[in-house]
């Protein structure tokens, strides 16, 4: 069992929440997922190791990996919601593709102090921020992309 998965069922515990199977297979494939995740796309890839898990249970669970601080809820211009993975001290910024809709994640440390500066130049408390890229990924620009890969436009 992953320290994540142990983390949620403390979490549901000190909540009054039962750890429940549907719950665990659910954030055991949300943890194992290296990529921002919609509610239906977590729901289809769970019903491959439980069938019974219904869209409903997937959203609330979401929902209790992000309160209890274990995920993070995402908006692109698609305006779908996405969850990802919440890495402490991990901040990151998003590439995104307009056509497939690939995100990529990047960090670079001259970006960050650059937004620091700007914040401190212009007497601003900054307390979060993200930065979105959009624009068209390499594989699709030289359309190495298969179609079978290529998801609705961001």
């Amino acid at each position: 069992m992953t320290d994540r998965l142990e983390t949620f069922r403390q979490w549901l515990k000190e909540q009054g929440l039962k750890a429940t199977a549907q719950r665990d297979d659910i954030a055991q494939v949300f943890f194992e997922s290296n990529r921002h995740i919609s509610v239906e796309e977590l729901c289809n890839e769970v019903r491959h190791i439980n069938p019974r898990v219904g869209y409903a249970t997937v959203y609330r669970t979401l929902k209790l990996l992000k309160e209890c601080g274990l995920a993070a809820e995402r908006h692109f211009a698609d305006g779908q919601a996405r969850f990802e993975k919440v890495e402490e001290e991990r901040h990151h910024d998003h590439l995104i593709c307009e056509r497939c809709g690939r995100i990529i994640e990047f960090m670079h440390p001259e970006i960050e102090a650059l937004q620091e500066e700007m914040a401190h130049r212009f007497g601003f408390v900054a307390t979060s921020h993200k930065m979105e890229i959009y624009g068209i990924c390499r594989e699709c620009r030289e359309g190495r992309r298969a179609e079978s890969e290529r998801r609705l436009p961001v």
